[in-house]
């Protein structure tokens, strides 16, 4: 394990200082606190921070958020944006599965309302959304139908029959990015993807009905419907196995266009091309239909939950004030406008494992919250508790508009296997805290245990603390579909 030197800017924040030796264009910034730094240091994410600061075009930094951790290529948790002249697209940047993400329900059911129903709301949630690897979906598509997805997203969705009109203006790109070509996407991909639409998928993508325990911002939370005690519904997906092909197929490209750029790499996961290049052009545009897919997907698992409760309780999910609150992806690239050294320049940004959290007054936050800043979505592990958040001012200085997006794990999936037996962490949870977590298989459940995960609160505060985003309210599990 390699010493990197460490600079406290302060307690949240630290700097890998620019070091020419390791061939680094711009320094490392990470979010966090000492002990949660020391732990990056140990599983040797700061050399992948390192590493992306090493890119050509970079701008400002390699930013690290507080949840980071060792991925692929880029930490998960990574942050990096790109001049438009002399930067590159990797897709290393934006993770396997492109767009995962998370939405939120809100709902005017209360837990009073449920309590005695929870079993059979659970169990019926569990039958009627397909879930875990290489699950089929409940929508069979045709080649025309699926080019509609990776050109309309969500919206596809809503004009089928799969969600609500009302729904666009709470989601990301209001439901649909712009830029999918569906030439650029494999046929491989595309085989994977005809019937994915509509499915949970595995590891830690959920399906979690909650209650809001604690308020922190009484005038935000009242303006997203949210109060103390009211149920919720957590989902959180991706684009499945069509988005993980894509990313494969032009991992296999940009390992080439490297070379015949003559961009040196400091690790091959690394594999980019320039942001112009026909290479980096092909991939954008495939990213952006997996996106488009991604965002599909999460409208009709939600459509599926939606009707269980109008079946539960008798009533529409407009009656039961099922409106969406938001939904927010954390494995995108992103053409934006930011403020570089007073200037505004247009960027590639790299979110990997990063939400985007825009402050107030910014482009591209739904009417409804515009003068409150993005809402951020963060979920937590499936025994403790998510948060709601807002984006702020601050954060668009501070990470391009950037902040955490879950816990980030403490413990490879392997490893939770050999610590954790799924069936009595599934009767613990129930017994001591009343929480029903159902699953496809208890290995499932022992890979996704509380000790697998660092503590959400811990991350939500340093990102608070760092200024990167400011919390809302906190919500609690009473019952959870693992993929």
């Amino acid at each position: 394990m390699k010493e990197y030197e460490i600079k406290k800017i302060s307690d949240y924040k630290w700097e890998l200082p620019l070091n020419k030796d390791f061939k680094m264009r711009v320094p490392g910034i990470i979010f966090s606190d000492k002990e949660l730094l020391e732990h990056a240091s140990q599983e040797e994410t700061l050399a992948q921070v390192i590493n992306v600061a090493t890119m050509p075009g970079i701008v400002n930094a390699s930013y690290a958020m507080p949840d980071i951790h060792y991925g692929y290529g880029f930490p998960i948790g990574g942050v990096a944006a790109f001049d438009m002249d002399d930067g590159v697209i990797s897709p290393g940047g934006v993770g396997f599965d492109i767009a995962c993400g998370v939405r939120l329900l809100r709902s005017d059911l209360e837990y009073k309302d449920i309590e005695k129903k929870m079993e059979n709301l659970m169990g019926n949630i569990f039958t009627s959304v397909p879930k875990g690897i290489g699950t089929k979906g409940r929508i069979k598509l045709t080649e025309r139908e699926i080019n509609l997805i990776f050109k309309n997203g969500a919206v596809w969705a809503i004009n089928n029959g799969y969600g609500d009109e009302e729904d666009k203006y709470h989601i990301e790109e209001n439901g649909c990015m712009a830029g999918a070509e569906p030439l650029n996407v494999s046929r491989e991909a595309i085989v994977r993807g005809f019937e994915q639409v509509g499915s949970l998928g595995s590891g830690n993508h959920f399906i979690e009905v909650q209650k809001v325990d604690e308020i922190y911002n009484k005038a935000a939370a009242k303006r997203m419907g949210l109060s103390v005690g009211q149920i919720t519904v957590m989902i959180h997906s991706g684009s499945r196995g069509l988005g993980h092909q894509i990313c494969s197929d032009y991992l296999k490209v940009m390992q080439s266009a490297s070379k015949k750029y003559n961009i040196i790499l400091s690790d091959r996961q690394l594999a980019c091309a320039p942001i112009n290049s026909p290479e980096s052009i092909k991939y954008y545009s495939a990213m952006v239909c997996a996106v488009n897919f991604a965002l599909a997907n999460r409208e009709c698992l939600a459509h599926w939950v939606r009707l269980v409760f109008e079946k539960m309780f008798n009533k529409s999910y407009k009656k039961l004030g099922m409106d969406l609150v938001y939904d927010v992806s954390h494995n995108v690239a992103k053409f934006e406008t930011h403020d570089v050294n007073g200037k505004e320049k247009k960027l590639c940004v790299h979110r990997k494992g990063a939400t985007r959290s825009f402050g107030p007054g910014c482009h591209g936050i739904p009417d409804d919250y515009k003068d409150l800043g993005q809402p951020v979505i963060i979920p937590g592990d499936m025994g403790r508790y998510s948060y709601v958040l807002l984006g702020t001012k601050k954060a668009m200085h501070e990470s391009f508009g950037s902040t955490c997006h879950g816990a980030g794990r403490l413990l490879s999936r392997t490893s939770a296997r050999k610590k954790v037996n799924g069936k009595e962490l599934q009767r613990e949870l129930f017994d001591s805290k009343g929480i029903i977590v159902l699953a496809d298989s208890m290995s499932s459940i022992a890979e996704e245990a509380p000790i697998a995960y660092k503590d959400v609160k811990n991350i939500v505060d340093i990102a608070e603390k760092a200024g990167l985003s400011e919390k809302v309210a906190k919500l609690v599990p009473l019952g959870v579909i693992k993929g």
